[in-house]
């Protein structure tokens, strides 16, 4: 479903009166919180998907990666988590443990306990985990609150979905995917830390929207943005395989999405187009961060390892372009 398609359908839920949700359904966030006292709020959110990598064990580890991304986005702290998946009969159960082990030891990397969870029979399986964490309620970041003239920073490399879509096709070896695998299985929390460090304004995780759909929910309230397409860090082969035209399904329809938002991407090739629409799993945060400390911030973060980068700005205009 098209991220702005997402937005409607939530906006039209019933109203939240509660005075305690700080942050509800309206803005399409990474997470809900949820205020407990002027110090604390809860900060809940859930994630979970079909095996995107053959091996169970890795599988578990980028969807719990992926589940705890939602909050970190927000910059808080995750505590706790419940598994929720799905398995069907017909497969050996060992399997599914592999899958719940992987889950569990990237939940322990994270100082999460998985206390819990629910198993359902299905024809296909899927895993992934509801997480609870905290956050002060003044230092909540949002998806929504981004300013104009600040620097856009993203903090891993595009191309996930295209790599695993050739790999699924026997279009790349398993060596060649490698980089993405270790890039999905790697935890948000130390951007997360970088960004409320530097005082971000405003932020989100990069997951199945894509790049652009991402980015077209923190560009509200008149926002714009401009990409600079040769800035984005993108993993080595996924531009040559998104032009022959080894790409996810979503991916494709991302980029149709795109262009009935008004997204212009001026003389950009069609590939670079689909990069900045590929579908994600476990992608890297993009934040919104005052201009004069986009620079230090990046340089902290790729003082991690991160193939970080300034990769636009927010602008008045109101659209997105490239």
């Amino acid at each position: 479903m098209d991220a702005a398609v997402l937005a409607q359908v939530l906006r039209d839920l019933p109203p939240i009166d509660d005075p305690s949700v700080l942050v509800g359904t309206s803005t399409a966030d990474d997470a809900g919180v949820y205020r407990l006292s002027a110090d604390s709020a809860l900060v809940q959110s859930l994630d979970f998907f079909t095996p995107i990598v053959d091996d169970p064990r890795t599988f578990g580890r980028i969807a719990a990666a992926n589940a705890l991304s939602d909050i970190y986005a927000m910059g808080a702290t995750p505590l706790t988590a419940l598994a929720i998946a799905a398995f069907p009969d017909s497969l050996d159960p060992s399997i599914l443990g592999e899958i719940l082990a992987g889950g569990a030891e990237k939940a322990r990397e994270a100082g999460v306990s998985v206390i819990g969870g629910h198993t359902v029979k299905d024809d296909e399986p899927k895993y992934g985990l509801a997480v609870t964490g905290i956050v002060h309620p003044d230092r909540i970041v949002r998806n929504d609150t981004a300013q104009p003239g600040d620097a856009i920073v993203l903090t891993k490399p595009l191309g996930t979905g295209v790599l695993t879509t050739a790999r699924r096709a026997d279009r790349i070896s398993e060596a060649d995917l490698q980089p993405a695998i270790q890039s999905m299985q790697l935890l948000n929390r130390g951007a997360s830390e970088a960004m409320i460090e530097y005082g971000a304004h405003a932020a989100t995780d990069v997951t199945g929207f894509g790049l652009i759909g991402h980015l077209s929910e923190m560009t509200v309230h008149g926002l714009g943005a401009v990409l600079e397409a040769r800035e984005v860090p993108v993993f080595d082969g996924a531009l040559e395989l998104a032009r022959a035209g080894t790409v996810p399904g979503g991916t494709r329809t991302n980029l149709e999405n795109a262009a009935r938002r008004g997204v212009t991407f001026g003389a950009l090739d069609e590939g670079m187009r689909l990069l900045l629409c590929d579908a994600q799993t476990s992608g890297g945060l993009l934040v919104a961060v005052a201009p004069d400390r986009a620079a230090a911030f990046v340089n902290a973060l790729r003082a991690q390892g991160l193939h970080a980068a300034a990769i636009g700005s927010f602008t008045r205009s109101g659209v997105i372009s490239v």
